[in-house]
């Protein structure tokens, strides 16, 4: 469910970028920051990472360390280190845009102030305009399979699921989605598409969406049809990549433009699992719109596996333990999650980019980081042709870059060695 395939040829990209207006708002990326020379020699220091560190520019290759330093009363400090971190290094976020999707949906909710409208509220979504998809109300006796945007939320972080992806980007709308971005802080992000063939005029519309009380069936909110009306520009400008690409069956020998795909940072996507996780430690601007239960709500889906939630719809084999945990465990079918290691994270794997974003928390060792990386793994350079070495060099170095840091967080000392009850205590399925 994470990899999909190209959404529009070259020349239809390349003419919605030119038919964008200039942006009113000057937007300024980032300067890359130095290279940490911790984690610099970390990297240098397994054998299994020096392949692609050794041409980690070939690779595209960026990597976040966050180590959490807690004081006494247990509150959090966090000291950042990275290598050959550069928002102006675009990279295809893939499936990562379900994070900020799935936490501002939880917003969109309360902020609606809406009598019976909650997170558990079945919903009917419409159509309206072309490549638009309906999807009706679904009373099945077994309520995870009911059309809600919490079992939307639970099927995106559990297994990447794109339709549930696509549902609550319609749910959102294109305009308000980037826009509360941007009041958080983040407003060099752009989430644009949904995850399927649709152009990027078709994407600034969203569908009609009603919800009912999901007790009484009767109907607690109706949101129409929307239109983006401020198209959206592209603060890298236009983005090629690749010597050739495929579309319907054939090689197409020209670079693939990404001018108009969604642009989400390294440092952008870490940021927000960082308010997400510890809310407390946010500046007050940041703060999200959520309640107590909301947090441990996403807690619960980020750090579980599709097994060990207990989510009816996950529980085949086809559905490993290590489904969605490319850091530490490589995503291999036969692994067995490591007793009190709890990793909170979100992925993303398309045209060739592996990504994972995450939290460690390890109760056995009182040890816990964050941990974000990315990298372009297209030895062929043909975009789309699923030609990609993610088995072969991308799931393993990230697997190996995970029990690195992981390593070295077990001997590192720290002013107080403890972790929240949040991260540690059995959990009540929600």
């Amino acid at each position: 469910m994470i990899r999909f395939a190209a959404l529009l040829v070259t020349g239809a990209l390349g003419a919605a970028f030119a038919l964008l207006p200039a942006d009113p708002r000057p937007l300024s990326i980032p300067a890359a920051p130095a290279d940490s020379p911790l984690l610099d020699s970390l990297l240098h220091s397994d054998a299994r990472l020096l392949p692609v560190v050794n041409r980690a520019k070939a690779y595209e290759l960026q990597i976040i360390y966050t180590q959490i330093n807690r004081d006494a009363q247990l509150r959090p400090t966090f000291v950042q280190h990275s290598f050959r971190l550069d928002a102006r290094q675009y990279f295809n976020p893939a499936s990562l845009v379900k994070l900020p999707t799935a936490v501002l949906s939880l917003e969109k909710l309360n902020d609606l102030h809406q009598p019976g409208l909650t997170r558990r509220s079945p919903m009917q979504t419409g159509t309206a305009f072309r490549c638009q998809t309906p999807a009706p109300y679904n009373p099945a006796p077994d309520s995870d399979r009911v059309n809600t945007v919490g079992n939307y939320i639970k099927r995106m972080l559990l297994v990447s699921d794109n339709q549930a992806y696509n549902r609550l980007y319609e749910f959102l709308g294109q305009g308000p989605l980037n826009a509360r971005l941007a009041e958080l802080g983040f407003p060099e992000t752009r989430i644009v598409r949904r995850f399927a063939p649709c152009d990027t005029a078709a994407n600034r519309h969203t569908n009609p969406l009603e919800f009912r009380h999901a007790a009484t069936g009767e109907t607690v909110y109706r949101q129409p049809a929307a239109y983006n009306a401020q198209a959206l520009t592209f603060p890298l400008g236009r983005i090629t990549k690749g010597r050739a690409y495929q579309a319907s069956g054939r090689i197409i020998p020209q670079p693939y433009d990404f001018t108009t795909a969604s642009y989400l940072p390294l440092q952008s996507v870490t940021d927000l699992l960082r308010l997400v996780l510890f809310p407390a430690a946010a500046p007050a601007a940041q703060r999200l719109h959520l309640a107590p239960d909301d947090y441990a709500f996403l807690r619960y889906y980020l750090h579980h596996t599709p097994h060990s939630s207990l989510y009816s719809m996950y529980t085949g084999s086809r559905y490993f333990d290590a489904y969605k945990k490319y850091l530490y465990y490589g995503r291999r079918p036969t692994t067995t999650p490591e007793a009190g290691l709890r990793i909170y994270n979100i992925v993303g794997m398309s045209h060739g980019y592996l990504a994972d974003v995450a939290y460690f928390a390890d109760s056995t060792r009182q040890t816990e980081f964050m941990l974000s990386a990315v990298l372009y793994v297209n030895q062929d350079g043909i975009i789309n042709d699923g030609a990609y070495e993610y088995d072969s060099v991308g799931l393993p170095f990230l697997a190996a870059l995970g029990q690195t840091i992981h390593q070295y967080e077990a001997r590192r000392p720290r002013p107080v060695r403890a972790l929240p009850v949040d991260f540690t205590t059995t959990e009540v399925i929600r």
